[in-house]
């Protein structure tokens, strides 16, 4: 998927949290956003979601002006909270995945992701008996069920042990090598193991970005 961001300013109430944001991403672009908390960084998601509300043609998804797109099932994303989840509810890993799904996806395409991210004997596994690690992964297959054009991930290994976090990373580099854009937040790009090629610092609300030469690790 293709992102263009044109002089993009929002704010909350009279505070203004980003401040002429602009850039471009091309299908299978991997950008990771790094900042402090506070920066911006997950009001710029909103925006991108369709969440926050911004003039026209400040966003535009695959040329198309943000507030006329209508294929957000091409978006998966990963919050850091799963705030509007009602962990109460009774449902198995496999249940989530089922609700969830508005694709077509086959049961070996399923058990390859939960394969992929380490979880596939907890398929039958209660929500409720998952570990936040666990939980966090589950909430990332069900971003790739849908086959997303674009995939964005808020501090997605919070709570994930080493291990599980380089399965992660390995599942997410191949997808960006084949061809899907992908959006990153994190707080520690040294050891991500991400193969980026675009980098945005975000500070109070102003965005720098830099382009990485992905074969030599250099940026330009």
């Amino acid at each position: 998927m293709r992102i263009n961001v044109n002089n993009l300013s929002f704010g909350y109430d009279y505070r203004t949290v980003l401040k002429d944001v602009s850039f471009k991403l091309e299908s299978g672009d991997f950008l990771v956003i790094i900042g402090n908390n506070g920066s911006g960084k997950s009001t710029l998601i909103k925006c991108l979601l369709g969440i926050n509300k911004v003039p026209n043609k400040k966003i535009y998804l695959d040329d198309i002006n943000i507030n006329d797109y209508r294929r957000w099932i091409n978006i998966g994303y990963v919050p850091q909270k799963f705030d509007d989840f009602n962990y109460e509810f009774p449902i198995t890993v496999n249940e989530i995945l089922s609700v969830s799904k508005y694709g077509k996806i086959t049961e070996d395409e399923r058990l390859i992701w939960l394969d992929k991210l380490g979880i596939l004997e907890l398929q039958n596994e209660n929500i409720n008996n998952l570990s936040g690690g666990q939980l966090q992964r589950v909430f990332i297959v069900r971003a790739l069920v849908n086959k997303p054009k674009l995939l964005i991930l808020d501090e997605p290994t919070v709570g994930v042990d080493s291990t599980n976090i380089e399965r992660f990373y390995n599942t997410i580099n191949d997808l960006n090598k084949m061809g899907v854009t992908v959006i990153l937040i994190t707080h520690d790009i040294k050891s991500s193991k991400a193969n980026f090629s675009h980098i945005m610092h975000l500070y109070n609300g102003t965005a720098v970005m830099k382009k990485i030469d992905r074969n030599v690790g250099d940026s330009s």
